[in-house]
């Protein structure tokens, strides 16, 4: 199993929206992914409510079957368009691929 988490640190506005309005749209646009990616076993996002200095704005926890499936969902079209969409909304990304 392939685990993959990402974190995002967001702008305070883009395309003409509030930093919470796009951690909702980007919440929906990522659960969106859930079935249409073969081997995509469980997909979760998660708001920071902590606010430290630290702090990442949103979290993605996915597990896949495999890493080629990991590679199908990197690759498909829908996940295409958010990281085109998320090139305006986020200014840091962290991610974590690991194998159990």
């Amino acid at each position: 199993m392939i685990k993959h988490i990402v974190m995002w640190r967001l702008n305070d506005s883009a395309y003409g929206k509030s930093k919470s309005e796009n951690a909702l749209e980007l919440k929906n646009k990522l659960l969106a992914m859930k079935g249409k990616v073969s081997g995509l076993i469980n997909i979760e996002v998660g708001f920071d409510f902590s606010n430290e200095k630290d702090s990442c704005d949103v979290v993605l926890y996915s597990e896949f079957e495999s890493k080629q499936s990991l590679n199908e969902y990197q690759k498909h079209p829908d996940h295409e368009e958010i990281k085109r969409w998320l090139s305006e909304v986020r200014y840091e990304r962290r991610v974590v691929d690991y194998e159990i």
